[in-house]
């Protein structure tokens, strides 16, 4: 049997998985991802040490390999989160931590990006919104903070591609992972002079762009004897964690909208070309290249479990000491709380922006908020409204991808952990109208990137050839015509929530 490895650089967990080349999981591994906070004088200042990361990654890749000969692997590649990198010395050392997402130091150096380059420019080159924790940002803290550091590196290197440095001693990055930047040119796939020149980087400090699916070099002594991985194992570009996730699902497919659902829900659709309108830059899509060849994915992420926990530990004690009771989950008596509520939730609207708004509406200072409460309502009502609540707004994210991207999403295929309740599902296909396929896939992110590493060797000519070994339907959630006619008439008063409340949350 030959297999094929996927490596997952997550925020909660660093995670390697073996696949058969059919994408059924063979033996998986993770270990926890350390974020740390190591100033004292700032405490908020949040890195991820990069000899835990590595040793991390290590770890798993061992526990995966115990009893499985490392000379059936025909190849690996590497996904997970975007932005965080490294500062290498010319020997390969690091010197300093990868400053995290979750790190707020960077503020400063945003608002000078939006003043200097500003928000449509960006858009229009590199298909980015300008988050705080985007890469070049970290490069310009790095110059005027820790200049002497910066004298000193050779590359700066994103998360994945320090991992498959480590792996193989070579320096690449691939397009998707570029793409998070601020420095990628989303026409020419390549780095943008314009905004290299304004910003004052220097172009020698990154990594050369090359697409997903490249072999960049093959595992050398050192990293074996530590993963336990054979000398000589090729290793493959991968790409960005949700671009990745596109693969083994169809959602690289024209017409298929991929719904990835985690402590936030990100929409992902793939675009032949970019498009880098106004008209998309302001409903708060990223467009980025995408990890199947010669297309790109538009993503809109919006919070959504993280709504749900908050809902579960503020609000269902009760169904917490009756599960504890009877040795089940919690969940199972949420779920059953929220059903009880009719559609509608008797009159409750709630507008799930808790941490912002992100899309289709670009509004940092809008809040979450419950509307239409009244004495006769009831947990189960304030819990389904939540969960309508976030279906109202993926619909209305699907619905600004075909008015403003030109792509119709005729299937929606959802992966991730909530895709486990039932109930959220099918209100989705009730809310949207339409089917929604959970397919029978484990660890899809993984599983693409080990997608890539067998296109990298060979294993598969193509994305079209490895979907067709890999994918398994699984459940399908078919919307209720009746429950749908309803939810059209309330979508039209949640689309009144934010437009009502937008001054109030702006003071």
């Amino acid at each position: 049997m030959s297999y094929l490895m996927g490596i997952d650089v997550g925020s909660t967990n660093l995670k390697a998985v073996l696949f058969g080349y059919d994408g059924k999981i063979v033996a998986k591994a993770d270990t926890p991802t350390e974020l740390a906070h190591p100033e004292t004088d700032h405490p908020d200042w949040a890195v991820w040490q990069p000899q835990q990361i590595w040793l991390g990654i290590a770890q798993s890749v061992r526990k995966v390999l115990a009893g499985v000969d490392a000379s059936s692997i025909k190849g690996i590649a590497v996904t997970g989160m975007g932005m965080d990198g490294v500062p290498l010395d010319a020997g390969g050392e690091w010197l300093y931590p990868f400053i995290s997402w979750h790190c707020p130091r960077t503020l400063p150096q945003q608002k000078w990006w939006i003043e200097h380059i500003g928000i449509e420019r960006q858009f229009q080159l590199g298909g980015d919104q300008i988050w705080p924790f985007n890469t070049a940002l970290r490069l310009l803290w790095m110059r005027e903070n820790q200049p002497a550091i910066l004298d000193r590196t050779h590359k700066w290197v994103l998360i994945e591609d320090f991992i498959n440095f480590m792996l193989c001693g070579e320096y690449a990055t691939d397009y998707s992972m570029a793409s998070t930047t601020l420095l990628f040119d989303q026409a020419t796939r390549t780095w943008n002079e314009e905004l290299l020149a304004m910003s004052g980087i220097d172009k020698g400090l990154l990594c050369d762009p090359k697409p997903a699916g490249t072999v960049l070099g093959k595992v050398h002594k050192a990293a074996a004897e530590l993963t336990g991985l054979k000398t000589g194992t090729p290793v493959v570009l991968g790409g960005h964690d949700y671009s990745c996730g596109c693969l083994p699902t169809g959602g690289y497919r024209p017409g298929v909208v991929l719904d990835v659902l985690g402590t936030w829900e990100m929409i992902v659709a793939t675009l032949d070309k970019p498009v880098l309108t106004e008209e998309a830059r302001q409903m708060g899509v990223l467009v980025d290249a995408h990890v199947a060849r010669d297309k790109h994915a538009a993503m809109g992420a919006t919070v959504a479990a993280d709504m749900l926990e908050w809902f579960r530990r503020e609000f269902c004690g009760e169904e917490k000491r009756r599960a504890e009771a009877d040795g089940k989950s919690d969940w199972n008596y949420i779920v059953e709380l929220a059903a009880q509520s009719p559609v509608g939730s008797n009159g409750i609207f709630f507008l799930p922006h808790m941490s912002g708004s992100h899309c289709p509406v670009l509004d940092n200072t809008s809040a979450g908020a419950f509307a239409g409460l009244r004495n006769m309502g009831t947990r189960g009502d304030m819990l389904r409204a939540v969960i309508e609540g976030m279906n109202y707004q993926f619909a209305q994210i699907v619905e600004a991808f075909e008015k403003s991207l030109g792509v119709k999403g005729d299937r929606v295929v959802a992966i991730g952990g909530p895709t486990k309740n039932s109930f959220w599902m099918q209100n989705k296909a009730d809310v949207g109208g339409t089917t929604v396929n959970v397919p029978d896939i484990e660890e899809a992110v993984p599983l693409g990137a080990a997608i890539l590493a067998g296109i990298g060797t060979g294993v598969y000519k193509d994305e079209d050839e490895a979907f067709e070994q890999v994918y398994r339907a699984g459940k399908v959630y078919e919307p209720d015509a009746a429950n749908h006619a309803k939810y059209q008439e309330l979508s039209v008063r949640f689309g009144k929530l934010h437009p009502s409340l937008k001054h109030f949350h702006s003071e």
